[in-house]
């Protein structure tokens, strides 16, 4: 009789040990994986987030992706613990078309999207015929549209961002020929067109200063970029400790402090 109720005493203590084991796991890891992807974003967590958090305890290890697909997908299969290269439109995007649940815990420091020349000197107008390369994908196509509207060149209908395409240009009376591509293309297609509409963190990444854009775009909240996570993690102690390093005097220092950063839109908790 006292062998079958320390049996059943395991094999009810066995489960709660296990799931009080992987929720520890997920409160505490010692190491934590962060993908990027090709602009300042890695560089920003290397000199303001990562000294709060090795204080804390935590190693980082940083992953590099070509793309922010790549990047989402890495999160979404728990490949890697989050990433930073997105704002809150693209996210938002990426859940409806994957089906995921990927949400955005804080703010980032964030270069707009501007217009660059390499075959036209900066300050000279956009002339008609002129090509302008812009972001294939919907989201990001939206905001360089948005640019070349508020330069006067184009007039747009109103689209949700997950369906804009070329064909929301309902008036291009300077005949501007919008040349759609993979958004990290862009710096190297300056070489064959006119302008390019390019993302900051690709423009900075090619070695392009915000300062020599012909036009930067009107940064607002919803297209400042976030650390995504997967949303079972998002009250976890680990996510609460990189939040808590952006938010830091250390970080904010550090951004403060090197005028790479300068023309950045900043989050809130920054101003």
């Amino acid at each position: 009789m006292k062998n079958a109720r320390l049996l059943l005493f395991s094999l009810f203590i066995l489960p709660l040990v296990i799931a009080g084991s992987a929720f520890a796991q997920q409160l505490s890891k010692p190491e934590l994986r962060v993908g990027f992807v090709p602009g300042p974003y890695i560089d920003e967590f290397k000199i303001g987030v990562e000294p709060e958090l090795k204080k804390r305890g935590y190693k980082i290890r940083y992953v590099e992706f070509s793309t922010g697909l790549e990047a989402n997908n890495a999160v979404f299969k728990s490949e890697i613990d989050a990433n930073v290269m997105q704002h809150t439109i693209f996210l938002d995007s990426y859940n409806e078309r994957q089906q995921t649940d990927l949400v955005g815990v804080v703010h980032v420091p964030t270069p707009p999207m501007g217009i660059y020349s390499k075959k036209h000197p900066l300050g000279t107008p956009i002339k008609p015929g002129s090509s302008v390369a812009v972001p294939n994908d919907p989201v990001n196509l939206q905001r360089a549209l948005w640019i070349l509207r508020d330069l006067g060149l184009i007039e747009i209908r109103d689209s949700k961002p997950v369906d804009v395409t070329e064909l929301d240009v309902i008036k291009n009376p300077g005949g501007i020929k919008i040349v759609p591509l993979e958004a990290a293309q862009a710096p190297r297609a300056l070489d064959d067109v006119d302008f390019a509409a390019i993302q900051g963190n690709f423009a900075i990444f090619a070695g392009l200063k915000l300062t020599n854009a012909f036009a930067l775009e009107k940064m607002t909240t919803p297209y400042i970029n976030v650390l995504a996570v997967k949303k079972g993690n998002a009250d976890a102690d680990w996510v609460r400790d990189i939040v808590a390093g952006y938010k830091s005097p250390t970080f904010k220092a550090a951004i403060a402090a090197d005028r790479f950063y300068d023309g950045f839109t900043l989050p809130d908790y920054m101003k």
